[in-house]
């Protein structure tokens, strides 16, 4: 946990959405990070908004990402009156986990045998 309200997590990107301009000013994008740390995996949905949208480009899915973000909810009263309550986990910095495993490096090429003429060096 980093402070009252703020939080940090590793998991998998299990499923990337595409950006819905949802009013003239504000926009979101979602993201389902796949949890591993109990019996069964877990896969929980979060979100960027504004210009954070973008971040989520530099990531593909089965990316293994550390992700931090706040916890937010939210009470909305229906016109017939009835009360619902809303969450969200609202990302402000996405990276690759430090145990993401590196890219694979190509192995080294093996070095050319010394090609030999017919006649001696010398």
């Amino acid at each position: 946990m980093l402070g009252a309200m703020s939080y940090e997590i590793s998991g998998k990107l299990h499923v990337l959405f595409e950006t819905e301009q949802k009013t003239e000013r504000f926009r979101k994008r979602e993201f389902v990070l796949e949890l591993t740390d109990s019996r069964f995996p877990q896969f929980v949905l979060f979100q960027l908004t504004g210009d954070r949208c973008e971040a989520l480009d530099a990531f593909s899915k089965g990316d293994s990402v550390q992700v931090e973000f706040n916890l937010r909810g939210r009470e909305w009263t229906s016109p017939k009156g009835d009360v619902r309550y809303f969450n969200s986990l609202d990302v402000w910095q996405i990276a690759l986990s430090a145990d993401a495993p590196a890219a694979e490096e190509e192995p080294p090429m093996p070095e050319e045998p010394p090609i030999f003429s017919e006649e001696p060096p010398f």
